[in-house]
């Protein structure tokens, strides 16, 4: 009979989870696609190169539409079972909710196994190799193209302005190029009643022939006239090579770019997060041994005096006010002015000190929440069955809208519990580690609520809460 019933069980979940996985997927991906594809078009970046940027970013997607697909299989799995009157029969059998659902938490715990692997292996490395990606895209410029009666800008030596060119043709016709190899202060003009433009190596490097032009050019002044002088060429023929290594797409090394906390596999966080408390903690004995030094100079003063020099006298005045008073201005001030820039010195390099301090704890902050985000999402899994299983019992009859804003309401309210928390978190305002687990406590605290819920049968029960309103009436009155 158990055996049958997990079974049942088992069968309905795998449908929903996937189903919704993918629609999710597929969600996320239009998002991104609509929202960084116009950075990406018109730089002539390689199709490939597209679909790779796509498929490493696809990794964070998994990580938002796997807790949430558990979440839906779970209230659709469990709600259908409720609503076929399965459940019915079979508590009216004596069999509990915790011998109906445990098949199903397994699953979520080998999901969440799974996602342990993926956020702490193959997430860091997907995000690392996707911002090196973007970074090498952002850095090509767009393609080499004259469009008639637009000045081409993206070289840093030259602008072409181009004012006709035959369709499907490397010809063109009146060109005007400014020079400004020589600075901007000094530029050439260049026209040309027509020219052949040609690339090499790719694309990286062109050749633009002229025929009948002028050239318009400063030079410096010479030694006997000190003013500046024009001067005016023309030509039959005029070449002119230029390089374009940034507009051709180029891919750096995978470990040209430094990894920052959300490109780290786990070992590696260990390490720099340990690295990171060591060089903290000098900074702080810094900090107390400067301190010390500056309020109390006398003391090392002290220490490194000669004990077999004579002791002391006793000043005349008990105060050294009482003696700066007896002194005349020029004798004050050239008491009073090293001690004051000493002070500010010793005060300026205090607040050097601390501030490196308060950065580097800070570092230290956002290095703690990477790591226990890497565990609490993937928790999250089974948390959301946890959650996902009874309440589809107590929806009972809701239909497929009814648990698609059940869960979207769930999720959200998780999703910014954890950033709001990350955000605090980073802030100072919670330990990383509470800042990390509110959500995964809020929810796991609704999913026991909800299970007693079940398991009570608190729902079909209603002078139970008939005798609560009256009782509340009573105490009113």
């Amino acid at each position: 009979m158990l055996r049958r019933l997990h079974w049942i069980v088992l069968r309905r979940l795998p449908g929903p989870f996937f189903g919704w996985l993918g629609t999710l997927m597929f969600l996320l991906l239009m998002q991104f696609l609509i929202r960084w594809l116009p950075e990406i078009a018109g730089k002539g970046i390689p199709v490939s190169v597209i679909v790779e940027l796509i498929a490493y970013n696809l990794a964070y997607m998994v990580v938002l539409a796997v807790p949430m697909s558990v979440l839906l299989a779970a209230l659709m799995a469990f709600g259908e079972l409720a609503e076929s009157q399965y459940y019915t029969v079979i508590k009216s059998t004596g069999i509990s909710f915790g011998q109906i659902v445990w098949p199903a938490l397994v699953v979520a715990a080998l999901l969440m196994g799974g996602m342990l692997y993926f956020n702490n292996v193959m997430l860091p490395e997907a995000n690392h190799r996707a911002r090196q990606l973007w970074s090498d895209i952002r850095g090509k410029r767009p393609g080499f193209e004259l469009r008639p009666g637009i000045f081409y800008e993206d070289m840093e030596d030259y602008s072409i302005l181009v004012q006709d060119r035959p369709p499907g043709t490397n010809k063109l016709i009146d060109v005007t190029i400014y020079d400004y190899t020589q600075g901007r202060d000094r530029q050439a003009v260049i026209k040309a009643e027509r020219g052949v433009i040609e690339s090499s190596a790719g694309g990286a490097r062109l050749t633009l022939t002229l025929r009948n032009g002028e050239m318009h050019r400063p030079l410096p002044p010479d030694a006997n006239n000190q003013s500046e002088r024009y001067e005016r060429l023309t030509f039959d023929r005029h070449r002119i090579r230029f390089t374009l290594s940034n507009v051709v797409f180029r891919r750096s090394e995978s470990e040209e770019t430094a990894r920052s906390t959300r490109t780290m596999r786990t070992p590696r966080l260990l390490d720099t997060l340990d690295s990171l408390k060591t060089e903290r903690d000098a900074r702080y004995q810094t900090l107390y041994e400067r301190t010390q030094d500056e309020l109390s100079p006398s003391v090392a003063d002290s220490a490194a005096a000669d004990t077999s020099a004579p002791a002391p006298v006793a000043p005349a005045h008990p105060s050294s006010y009482l003696a700066l008073a007896d002194l005349d201005a020029d004798a004050r001030r050239s008491v009073v002015s090293p001690a004051v820039q000493r002070a500010r010195s010793a005060q300026s390099a205090i607040q050097n000190i601390r501030r490196d301090t308060e950065w580097q704890t800070r570092r230290i902050r956002s290095y703690q929440v990477e790591f226990y985000k890497k565990f609490s999402i993937a928790l999250a899994c089974l948390i959301f069955m946890v959650v996902g299983a009874p309440l589809g019992l107590a929806l009972r009859r809701g239909g497929l809208a009814t648990i698609g804003a059940v869960a979207l309401g769930i999720f959200m309210l998780y999703w910014i519990t954890l950033v709001q928390g990350e955000k605090l978190s980073e802030r100072g305002f919670f330990p990383p580690w509470l800042g990390m687990w509110i959500a995964n406590l809020l929810m796991s605290g609704a999913g026991l609520w909800l299970i007693l819920y079940v398991v009570l049968d608190l729902g079909a029960t209603p002078p139970l809460r008939r005798r609560l309103w009256e009782w509340l009436r009573s105490l009113r009155s």
